[in-house]
């Protein structure tokens, strides 16, 4: 597939779009950092606006709605303001219901020593320099480095890269928006954990259509999974995303999200 400027637009080619869904109704899946709230300096800052907040319960009163996010299960319902919702943190390893509670699956849970590790590590040898935050998750930790200077950054490098010399068979790293995001080297991901929602919760009906909102490389995984059956929409500046995607659509901006969902929830 090309880069995002070469795809539709889903606001500005209303009529491609309404073709994708072909008079079904969306299942929606939404990754959280720029697309339900724009990137910021500080993660913790990364609070969903009230209007989105609005829009988001308005469309989950029509229709599913999951959000799917890097970021801890727990950590995401605190900034969205919101607990009745699907949510898969942790990009899919930690899965909760609102009803059912943890969804458990094959990835869920068995890594918590390999991770306390690996966040002990970081937190020693990059965690005290400026600018640099380590993010423990339910099965990951993520370094963080948006606000460090060059060395910082350098440093961090430098220690990923050990880290995976030293246990090529047990982690991995996921690369995201001035992050690193290091997990157990299991074939889970976004994807994997779009497809198991679409069959846990019955989504998988002939009058519904996944539709999947994310802006990251990690999301490329989720597009992926639903290129045949689905519809993906990458979020972000079409101009700065030099990588294919395997998106169907584009929006550029999170108020662009904002009116697509209002869209999708009447």
């Amino acid at each position: 597939m090309g880069v995002a400027d070469q795809l539709p637009h889903a606001l500005n080619d209303p009529e491609e779009f309404a073709n994708a869904l072909a008079g079904r109704r969306p299942a929606v899946f939404l990754d959280y950092d720029g697309v339900l709230t724009p990137i910021v300096e500080r993660p913790e800052d990364a609070r969903m606006s009230p209007e989105m907040r609005d829009v988001v319960r308005a469309l989950a009163d029509r229709t599913p709605v999951c959000v799917v996010s890097g970021r801890d299960r727990s950590v995401v319902q605190d900034l969205m303001g919101v607990t009745d919702l699907v949510v898969a943190g942790s990009h899919g390893f930690d899965i909760w219901h609102p009803q059912r509670g943890t969804l458990q699956h094959p990835a869920a849970s068995g890594f918590e020593d390999l991770v306390g590790e690996l966040t002990d590590r970081l937190r020693r040898e990059v965690g005290g320099l400026d600018g640099v935050q380590v993010e423990p998750k339910h099965a990951s930790v993520a370094v963080h480095y948006r606000r460090a200077g060059s060395a910082a950054r350098n440093a961090v490098a430098d220690l990923v890269r050990t880290l995976l010399t030293e246990r090529p068979d047990e982690i991995k790293v996921t690369p995201g928006k001035m992050v690193y995001e290091l997990q157990p080297k299991i074939d889970w991901n976004k994807g994997r954990a779009v497809d198991y929602l679409i069959d846990t919760l019955g989504l998988n009906r002939p009058d519904l259509v996944p539709v999947y909102l994310g802006d990251d490389v990690t999301d490329e995984d989720a597009f992926r999974a639903l290129r045949d059956r689905g519809v993906g929409v990458y979020v972000g500046d079409p101009t700065t995303l030099d990588r294919p995607t395997q998106a169907h659509f584009h929006l550029t901006t999170v108020p662009e999200v904002t009116r697509l969902l209002a869209s999708l929830a009447l």
